[in-house]
Order: C-alpha cells, then structure tokens, then sequence
C-alpha cells in the first residue's frame, strides 16, 4: 500500500444465482477483471470464497462487485458477501433457467430485506431468455425486491453488456444516500499481511467514513489505521458506500477472522443475549441452534421462543449489534433462512413465571423510532446517554438528561416528589441532623449514580455538606429554646461564650451544638467555645479602632472577654483572613 491521497466513495453490488450461471464471468465482461481469489476456483470453475472486481460505469460512476460463490455448499460465504451490501444482481442462466440454489440465494435476499436488484439473464447465446425472465421476474416480484427490471446478456459474445451497464446505472441512481457521519461498523471479510505494511482487512463500508489515522476498536483492542486503499488506489478518506482496504497498526493478522468488525469507539454495544422478532411466520418448528449471519459474521446461536415471532437468542460470540439490526438466522439441518430484527441489545432477566409472555408482549407492542425509544427508556427508566445511543436508539424528546444520564420522560418529577419525604422520614429518627446524606437518598430512591440527587432536589430543600437539607426545617423545641437562651446571652455581649458546664445543664451537647452550628444560629469557634453569627464582622469592627499592629492583650480589653475566648478566636479570624499575624506575635487587620 502506498502514500494517501484523494478521497473515495462508490457503488456496491452483490451477485447472486446459482453456481454454473455464469457470475463470475459476467463480472469479467462487466469490469474486465478476475474475480475469483483462489487458484483451485480458477482450476474448478466456480467460487468458492468472495471475489471482488470494479469498473467506471459510463458517467463516471465507480461500481465495486462483490461476486459471491454460488454453490450451496458455500452459502455461508456467500451470506458474507452480500450481508452489508445495499443492492444485488441476481444472475439466472437462459439454457437453465430458475434453480433450487437461485432460490436460496434470492430467500437471502429477501430476508435481509433487499429493495434494490436487478436480473441479468446470462448464456443469452445459447438460448432465448425471455421465457425466463418472465418466469425469474414473476417469482422475485413477491419478494422484498418487487419488480426488478432484466437484462439479457452473453459473457461470450458481448451482446447485451453494454445494455447492463445502463441499468446498473438505474439501479445505483435510486439507492438511498448512505449516512456519511454514522459511526463505523466495517465488517472484516478477508484479512492478510502484505510485506513491508503489515496488516491489511478487507470490507465493505456501509455507513460512516474512514480516514488515515483514526483509531478504530476491534473487540476490546484500539487499532490505528494506517493507509487506505479502495478500487486498488490509495485514498486518504474513504467515504460509504464503498470497498475498503484497510492497513492496521497494533494488531496481527493471526488474531484477525472474518467476521470481527472495526468500529467506532463507543457507538457499539457488544451483545451476547438479545431479543429479535421474526419478520415472518416460521415453517415447522424453530431450529433450536440456529446459525446467525449479521455483515460478514458467522455465529452460532441458542434460540428460546418467548411468544410469538418474538425470541430471544444467546450467541456463541458476542457481536456489536444495535435495535434494528437484520439478522438472519439458518437452520444447519435444513435451506431454511428466517430474517429477524434486533429488538434489544440489553434485555431484561426472564425469571417469573409467565416473564418470557409479557416481554413479547411488550415488543410486539413496542414501536420503532422515536416513539420506540420512548418506550424503552421507559422501561429502562435510567441509563447512560452514550450506552442507549449505542443500542440504537434516538434520545426521546421527553427525556431528561442530567450530566451523563438519561431519565425517562416523566421520571426527574415523580423521583423528586419522593425526596421530601425520604428527608422527612430521616429528620424524625435523626432530629438533630440537618437531614439525610446524599448516598441515603440514592439508594432510597434506587438511583445508579449519587450525582442524580442533585438534580432532584427542590427548594426548600438544598444540597449542603454532602446531605439534602430542609431549609425551612427547625431544631427540636428542646433544642431551639435552649440556642435561644444562648443567642440571648449573645446578644447582650457578643464575645461571653458560655462554659462548657453551662451549655451542657442547658441541654446542649455535642450532637445538639452541631445542629445548631449546622442551623447558622451559633458558630463554632473553638471546642466548647460558641459565639453568634456575624462575630467576624463585630470583632473587626472593635479591632479597627485599635492602633495596628496590636498585641493578643489588646485586642482581649477591646473584645471585653477572657483569653478562653479571645485566644481561639484570633486564631479563627486568622485562618479566615480577618487578620494577620506577624513575627513579632502582634496581628494587623488585613
């Protein structure tokens, strides 16, 4: 791979149909390269692994092909062809017409709810298509690709190639625009070492974009891309939809298959249990180990019905996976392939009895979009922002967020009309504290993170000191007469503390002085030593008139008090910065 440049975006196209007609060698008369990777597929005649060819259709438009195998034995290959590919051409043979293996490969498709496709009847040398194409275009338009237009065409001789390249560029004209800002989720489906670069994964880049220098997550690791390539050119930002190759630093090709996914860091959830809905009613009794295709994965699978379409799957490997995800779910055993839609990343225990019943129920119920957003968080009622973004879902517009946290419509306002209560309940067994501390109203209210309580708080209550505080709360009377009769006191000499012996024949002990301190109606200057608020504000005013600096004794007459009281509450206005003190031991007023 060589040194960056451009930037790069195309089209992607899957082929599909059976093994001998005629893929691989429509791909060469459309591109005019080979697509097929192996030696021994060039040596049998049929691919065996995914193949991948491009070419620049007439107005310019860039086309990569993905040609999948198309023998029945490989269509676990072939599902990872065609699983992130927006659009697919389904190539039927004129001298052999619809096949059991067109069949599989166009179930395929309709269960990964293909719109866009176009038929290419190959081999149109050797007989007359129109009978079949008729007959493929009446089968396919029950499916999800409805009324798909046909080209007649010989790999041979070159008739009709050029009548396919202009309906390839109908079909890609009418694809949806793919979301150039969505996080990443590439799809790894070859990985190997090129000497002299080092790592190199191939995908096909269905959202986002990518560029020299990001940093991308797979599994729990951080690799760094390093160069880009895609059609064979080097590029310096790839942009969806397109096929990529991908140079990586920090990993080796030995821990690399495919299957695993380069993905944006944060945006993915790593699921190993979810809840999916059937698109459609099963044939026959569900497999009980199902194999499940999602991109280019392949993972085996526990299914346990819950009611319904609805069930819920236990994956071998865990997957990034979000609500509204397509999977399809294959029964080894048999051809059957059933299409589900991801419901649930993160789903809830199942262990009452008649659970598995109402959690269907509830799905079945639950619509998608905003709405579904809404009725999951509901259920939720409280999770990280960036974990429900990762599901899937859209942050509802109800919703409450609160630093990190989303809050379910509704929430914030019934969680806050409980706090007064849990204060209240607290104040009556604690009377002498201000009231609860903040962890004991989390877990009161089952909250998952103590920084919440501040955004249920309401006046009159306030957060101070760690604890949720009623400021219109009141002393015990007891209490409150016996502040009172201090305050008194007070009020006639600022600066008389009253003796430790005094508060306590008053009723006033630790407990009871530090809920008065904490109530703003004394202060504690000093151990056993309380003075009414706004102290600060007279002792300053008295030390003003004093000549500066002045000596402790000084500042004792003009305080009127004993060294018991003017010592400590020096110091105090010191530590405050009402004074300062000077090597000599004299203090000044700041």
């Amino acid at each position: 791979m060589s040194d960056d440049v451009g930037v790069n975006s195309m089209d992607v196209v899957a082929t599909a149909g059976h093994v001998d007609h005629g893929k691989s060698a429509l791909v060469r008369a459309l591109t005019g390269m080979e697509p097929d990777r192996w030696l021994e597929e060039r040596r049998r005649g049929l691919t065996i692994d995914l193949g991948f060819a491009w070419t620049t259709l007439r107005s310019g438009r860039r086309l990569a092909v993905v040609d999948v195998p198309g023998h029945e034995k490989f269509v676990g290959n072939m599902l990872a062809g065609v699983g992130s590919v927006p659009a697919a051409l389904l190539v039927v043979a004129a001298d052999d017409g619809w096949s059991a293996q067109t069949a599989e490969h166009v179930a395929v498709l309709d269960a990964l709810g293909v719109r866009h496709a176009l038929l290419a009847v190959t081999k149109a040398d050797l007989a007359d298509p129109a009978p079949v194409a008729a007959d493929a275009r009446e089968r396919l338009a029950a499916t999800s690709m409805g009324d798909v237009p046909a080209v007649a065409v010989s790999a041979v001789t070159g008739a009709g190639v050029a009548e396919l390249g202009a309906a390839l560029e109908a079909l890609l004209a009418g694809l949806p625009p793919a979301d150039p800002d969505a996080p990443v989720r590439l799809w790894i489906d070859r990985a190997f070492t090129i000497r002299g670069a080092g790592t190199v994964v191939t995908g096909t880049l269905a959202a986002g974009s990518v560029a020299t220098g990001d940093r991308l997550l797979l599994g729990d690791d951080e690799v760094v891309v390093r160069r880009i390539q895609s059609l064979g050119a080097p590029v310096e930002r790839a942009t969806a939809t397109a096929r990529v190759a991908l140079n990586l630093r920090n990993v080796a090709v030995e821990d690399l298959s495919r299957g695993a996914a380069l993905l944006t860091p944060g945006a993915f959830r790593s699921a190993i249990e979810i809840d999916v809905t059937l698109t459609a009613e099963p044939e026959g009794r569900l497999p009980a180990e199902p194999v499940v295709h999602v991109g280019s994965a392949t993972v085996g699978a526990r299914l346990r019905p819950l009611d319904g379409l609805v069930v819920r799957l236990r994956l071998a490997t865990a997957l990034p996976l979000r609500v509204g995800d397509r999977l399809l779910l294959r029964d080894p055993g048999s051809r059957r392939v059933l299409a589900a839609d991801v419901r649930d990343v993160d789903p809830p225990e199942l262990r009452r009895r008649g659970a598995a019943r109402q959690r269907a129920a509830e799905l079945a119920a639950q619509p998608g979009g905003a709405a579904g957003a809404a009725a999951d968080l509901a259920r939720r009622r409280i999770v990280r922002a960036d974990d429900f973004a990762a599901m899937g879902w859209p942050v509802p517009d109800a919703a409450t967020v609160h630093g990190p946290w989303l809050l379910a419509p509704g929430l914030a306002g019934e969680l806050a009309a409980q706090v007064p209560g849990i204060v209240a309940r607290y104040r009556t067994l604690r009377p002498l504290e201000d009231g609860p501390p903040v962890e004991v109203v989390r877990r009161a209210l089952e909250l998952p993170d103590h920084e919440l309580v501040r955004g249920l708080v309401r006046p009159p209550l306030v957060l101070r000191d760690g604890r949720v505080v009623d400021e219109a709360a009141v002393l015990p009377p007891e209490v409150q007469r016996a502040v009172d009769a201090v305050r008194a006191r007070l009020a006639a000499d600022p600066f008389a503390a009253p003796e430790a012996p005094d508060l306590v024949a008053a009723g006033l002990g630790t407990r009871e002085l530090a809920a008065a301190v904490r109530s703003g109606q004394l202060v504690r200057i000093a151990d056993n030593v309380y003075l009414a608020p706004g102290i600060a504000e007279e002792a300053r005013a008295r030390l003003a008139r004093l000549d500066q600096p002045f000596p402790l004794s000084r500042a004792r007459e003009a305080w009127g008090t004993t060294r018991r009281v003017a010592v400590p509450l020096m110091e105090w206005l010191d530590a405050r910065g009402v004074t300062v003190r000077l090597p000599d031991n004299t203090r000044r007023l700041r």
